[in-house]
C-alpha cells in the first residue's frame, strides 16, 4: 500500500525538480502571495470605503492582517536559507496560504464572501510545485476548511459574523454551497495537476533530448576534432564552413583564419567537378611557412535539407607515407647489397683458406730466414683476422630464428669461460673471469646464440682492461618488474677497465663502429641482434676511469 501511494504521488515520466529550482520556485510563492492578498484586499477596501455595500473588516484589521502576510513571508524567506528540505516546506507554505485563504473567506462574508476564489490559489501553486500531492491535499484543505467555515456559520452566524443580513439558516442550502464549492475546488485540482503533468513529462522529455543533442555533439565534435584524417566542409559559395584540428596541422593555419576563406585558395589543386570523387586523389598544397608537402583526398556531397552544393573533403598528409616508402626502397636495396655481400664474403672464404694453408706452408718452410718468416707470420695473421671478419659478417648478415629451451645458466657460463681461457689469445695472466651465478638459474633461450653473446661480452671486456688487466664478473637473477607480471632474467657482464664516454655509449652497437685498431665493429652489433632476436633488450652503464657494466634483459615465460 505504500507503495502504492507513492507511485501515485510520484508518477513516472517526469524528472525530479532540482533542490534550486524548487527554491526558486518558492521564492515567487512568497512572493505572489504578498502581491495577491494586497493587491484583492486593496482594491476592496477601495470600493467599501466608496460604496459601503461589501462585507469587509475595518480598515485596522485589514492593515494588521497584511502586516501579519508580510512579517510571516519575510519569515519563510530567511527561513529558505537554512532548509534542507524544499517539499515539506512546500507542503507547509500551500498549506499556510490555504488556511489564510479560510481566514480571509470567514472575515469576509463567510458563505456571502467574493473572496472564495482565494482558494484557488494554493490549490494552483500546490498542483505546480507538488502535481498530485500537493492538489489533491490543497483540494482537500480547502474543502474542508470551507465546510468547517459554513458549519460555523449555519450554528454561530449571528454571534461571529454579525454584518451577515441572511445568514444561512437550511442545512441543505448549507450541504449545496459545500458541494459545489467542494466539487470545483478538486476539479481545479485535476484539472492543475494533469496540466502541471503533462508540462512537466514535456520538460522532462525536452531536458532528456536536450542532454542527448549535448552528447551527440560532443561526441561529434570529439570525433571531428580527434580523428587523424583532416576533414573540411564547403558551403554552397565555395568557402570553407568547418575544419577539424588534423585540417590545421596539414595546411598549417588555424580555424579561425580559414573559416569563411575560400576553399580554392588555401587547398589549391583539389578539383571537385570530377564525377570520380569516391576515389582518392592526389594534390600538392603550401603549408604556412611555404613547404609543399603531398595531400591525398577525396570529397562528397552533403545530402543536407536546405543545403546544395555543400561539399565536404577528407584528406591526409602522404609526407610519412612517402618517407616510409623511401625508407622501404633503401631497405631493400640495403638487403640486396647485403645479400650480395654475404654471397661474395661466402665466395671469399674458400681462396682464403687455401692462402692461410698455403701461407702454414710457407712458414715452415721459410723457419731458416728470418725476413721470409716475418712476411709470412704477416701473412697468416691476416688472413686469420679476414676470415673472423668474414665469420662475424656472415653471422650478422644471415641471422637465425633462436632455438629456445630451457638450460642451466650456470654451466653456460663456466663453459665459456673455459673456451675463452683455452684460447692462444686470451691473455690469462691480465684477465681473471668470476662466475656469480646461481646453481639454480635457469634461462630461456637459444644456448649455443646465448654463448656467443657472451663470448662477444667477455672477450670485449677484457680488450677494453688493456695491458693493465682487471676482473671480469658474470652475475644474474630474475627480476619482475615487467607489465603484465612477466618475470624477466637479467644478465650482467662488468668489468674495471677504462670505461665508455658518454659520446659514443648508443654508437657502440652499430655495425662496424669500433675504437680499436684491429676490431672490426660487429662484434656488439652481433650481441645486440642475438639479443633481440630473444625480444629481450641489452644496455650499457659505465663510469669513465672506473669500468662498464653491459645488463641484458631476456624475458621469461609464464610456467
Amino acid at each position: 500500500m505504500p507503495q502504492t501511494f507513492e507511485r501515485f504521488f510520484n508518477p513516472p515520466g517526469y524528472r525530479n525538480i532540482p533542490s534550486e529550482a524548487l527554491r526558486n520556485y518558492l521564492q515567487w510563492l512568497l512572493f505572489l502571495r504578498v502581491i495577491i492578498v494586497s493587491i484583492l484586499l486593496g482594491i476592496s477596501v477601495i470600493l467599501q470605503t466608496k460604496t459601503h455595500a461589501l462585507l469587509i473588516p475595518p480598515l485596522q484589521q485589514v492593515a494588521y492582517f497584511i502586516a501579519a502576510i508580510y512579517l510571516l513571508t519575510i519569515i519563510s524567506a530567511l527561513a529558505l536559507k537554512f532548509i534542507n528540505d524544499y517539499r515539506r516546506f512546500a507542503i507547509f507554505q500551500t498549506v499556510s496560504d490555504a488556511l489564510m485563504a479560510a481566514f480571509i473567506v470567514y472575515a469576509t462574508g463567510g458563505s456571502q464572501s467574493i473572496f472564495t476564489i482565494t482558494y484557488f490559489l494554493p490549490i494552483v501553486s500546490g498542483s505546480f510545485i507538488l502535481l498530485r500531492l500537493g492538489g489533491l491535499l490543497m483540494a482537500a484543505i480547502s474543502t474542508i476548511s470551507y465546510g468547517f467555515l459554513l458549519l460555523v456559520e449555519f450554528l454561530y452566524g449571528h454571534l461571529f459574523l454579525k454584518g451577515l443580513t441572511s445568514p444561512l439558516t437550511d442545512p441543505f442550502v448549507a450541504m449545496h454551497f459545500f458541494a459545489i464549492h467542494g466539487l470545483v475546488f478538486f476539479i481545479t485540482a485535476i484539472l492543475c495537476v494533469m496540466v502541471f503533468e503533462r508540462m512537466r513529462r514535456t520538460e522532462s522529455a525536452l531536458f532528456q533530448s536536450n542532454i542527448d543533442y549535448d552528447r551527440l555533439y560532443l561526441l561529434y565534435k570529439q570525433v571531428f576534432d580527434d580523428i587523424s584524417t583532416g576533414i573540411v566542409t564547403v558551403d554552397a559559395a565555395g568557402n570553407i564552413s568547418s575544419i577539424n584540428h588534423s585540417a590545421e596541422l596539414i595546411c598549417g593555419y588555424p580555424a579561425r583564419e580559414l573559416v569563411g576563406q575560400r576553399f580554392e585558395l588555401i587547398f589549391p589543386g583539389f578539383v571537385h567537378h570530377s564525377n570520380d570523387n569516391q576515389l582518392r586523389q592526389l594534390a600538392e598544397i603550401s603549408k604556412r611557412d611555404g613547404r609543399k608537402i603531398p595531400v591525398g583526398y577525396s570529397w562528397a556531397k552533403l545530402n543536407m535539407p536546405d543545403y546544395e552544393d555543400c561539399r565536404v573533403y577528407t584528406m591526409q598528409d602522404l609526407s610519412r607515407i612517402r618517407a616510409m616508402e623511401k625508407q622501404i626502397k633503401q631497405a631493400e636495396k640495403l638487403a640486396t647489397i647485403g645479400g650480395m655481400a654475404a654471397g661474395i664474403a661466402h665466395e671469399f672464404r674458400n681462396p682464403l683458406a687455401a692462402i692461410s694453408g698455403a701461407a702454414q706452408m710457407l712458414q715452415d718452410e721459410a723457419a731458416r730466414s728470418s725476413s721470409s718468416r716475418k712476411l709470412v707470420e704477416i701473412i697468416a695473421r691476416e688472413s686469420t683476422r679476414l676470415a673472423g671478419t668474414i665469420d662475424d659478417f656472415l653471422l650478422f648478415s644471415k641471422p637465425t630464428e633462436p632455438d629456445r629451451q630451457w638450460f642451466s645458466l650456470k654451466g653456460l657460463v663456466e663453459e665459456t669461460i673455459a673456451l675463452l681461457q683455452q684460447s692462444r689469445k686470451w691473455p690469462s695472466h691480465n684477465c681473471q673471469t668470476i662466475s656469480n651465478v646461481s646453481d639454480n638459474l635457469d634461462c630461456w633461450g637459444d644456448p649455443r646464440q646465448i654463448q656467443q653473446v657472451l663470448l662477444n661480452l667477455i672477450s670485449n671486456a677484457c680488450q677494453a682492461m688493456g695491458d693493465q688487466g682487471g676482473e671480469i664478473g658474470v652475475s644474474a637473477e630474475v627480476a619482475d618488474n615487467n607489465p603484465g607480471g612477466l618475470e624477466n632474467l637479467l644478465i650482467r657482464v662488468a668489468d674495471n677497465g677504462g670505461g665508455i664516454e658518454e659520446t659514443i655509449r648508443e654508437s657502440i652497437f652499430e655495425p662496424f663502429y669500433t675504437t680499436r685498431e684491429n676490431g672490426t665493429g660487429l662484434g656488439l652489433a652481433i650481441v645486440r641482434q642475438l639479443v633481440e632476436s630473444h625480444e629481450g633488450t641489452i644496455r650499457v652503464d659505465s663510469t669513465v676511469g672506473e669500468g662498464s657494466v653491459f645488463t641484458i634483459s631476456l624475458p621469461l615465460p609464464l610456467q
